[in-house]
């Protein structure tokens, strides 16, 4: 595979403009290309510019409101409702996120429900953007479905990914982002499209056969969920946090409502954020800090979100797949 260097602005504004060109708003566009840049930046591709073609096929479509507003409903001192306007998520993300923080400092528990806005990225910028203030910070979200329940023989879930972070005041919270599927899509995707193998276990070919073969998985097959029964009861509680608290789509109802432009799904978001000082009282952090050095100190242990901490601390320029590049360079020349 033939590849380029960007540097991480460079990255940014290569998908800031190809988004402005395709019918974003100024505070939509560096949104979604905050958190495309930030994915590249991190070395998950999976969820950096490799998104934003489907990005720009949802704004042509006319499926995706490219000057989405978000608004927000306090049902609670507590709970916050959040509009997403049919637009990307991004921008929902980063409205809600200090209205949420505010609510979880005040009260030590906050929830975010976000409806109506099209989720197609990495779950960390927000858990972190809640760890940065001192919070915990727990999100999910659906999709549309690629996903087979354990034991069954047909998709039903999204891939259902998770995400979590616990803060650690003067160093790197402790962060996890983890689809519940064996592999998220979006890794699949990008091992088909470099004629890579997936280890067996991560899903089935069009006729119901365990493969290797990543594009045999993208062509009608489906992936299979983690740990079988235990990701699969995880997977359930996502939907029913995402749609059934949030009060938007599940995945098969999400799979009904799409136009089928290869881009996001509509969708919902469950965030919860709980204040560790309030809960827990002083000395939260240094207790905390004690188990997970235990947890590091251990032979073999690396801690969750490490690799890619270590990524963010690289200064120089990112290798992108050269055809990749062009294909949004003529994307931005509509």
């Amino acid at each position: 595979m033939a590849t380029v260097q960007l540097t991480v602005s460079e990255i940014h504004d290569l998908a800031r403009n190809c988004l402005s060109a395709n019918g974003c708003d100024d505070s939509n566009a560096d949104a979604a290309a905050r958190t495309i840049s930030s994915a590249e930046r991190d070395g998950a591709s999976s969820h950096g510019l490799f998104r934003l073609p489907g990005y720009v096929a949802s704004l042509r479509s006319g499926k995706v409101n490219g000057a989405a507003q978000p608004t927000a409903h306090r049902l609670s001192r507590a709970a916050i409702r959040l509009d997403g306007d049919r637009g990307f998520a991004p921008l929902a993300i980063e409205y809600g996120i200090p209205l949420l923080a505010a609510a979880a400092s005040e009260m030590g528990v906050g929830v975010l429900l976000i409806r109506n806005s099209f989720h197609f990225a990495a779950l960390w910028p927000e858990v972190e953007a809640l760890a940065a203030r001192n919070l915990v910070g727990l999100a999910c979200t659906a999709h549309t479905p690629m996903m087979a329940p354990y034991g069954a023989k047909r998709a039903f879930f999204s891939t259902n990914p998770i995400a979590f972070a616990y803060p650690r005041p003067g160093t790197d919270p402790y962060v996890f982002d983890m689809a519940t599927a064996a592999k998220a899509r979006g890794d699949v995707r990008v091992a088909a499209r470099d004629g890579k193998p997936v280890p067996l276990g991560v899903g089935i070919d069009a006729a119901g056969n365990p493969t290797t073969d990543a594009q045999a998985i993208v062509d009608g097959g489906f992936l299979l969920p983690f740990g079988g029964y235990k990701g699969s009861a995880i997977a359930t509680m996502i939907e029913l946090l995402a749609a059934g608290v949030v009060g938007d789509f599940f995945s098969y109802e999400a799979a009904d409502a799409d136009n089928g432009d290869g881009g996001p799904a509509i969708g919902g978001e469950f965030i919860l954020a709980m204040s560790p000082e309030l809960l827990a009282g002083a000395g939260w952090a240094d207790h905390s800090n004690t188990f997970l050095h235990e947890l590091e100190s251990m032979e073999g242990v690396r801690l969750a979100g490490q690799r890619r901490f270590a990524n963010r601390t690289l200064t120089g320029p990112r290798e992108i797949d050269a055809e990749l590049v062009d294909t949004i360079r003529d994307l931005a020349n509509p």
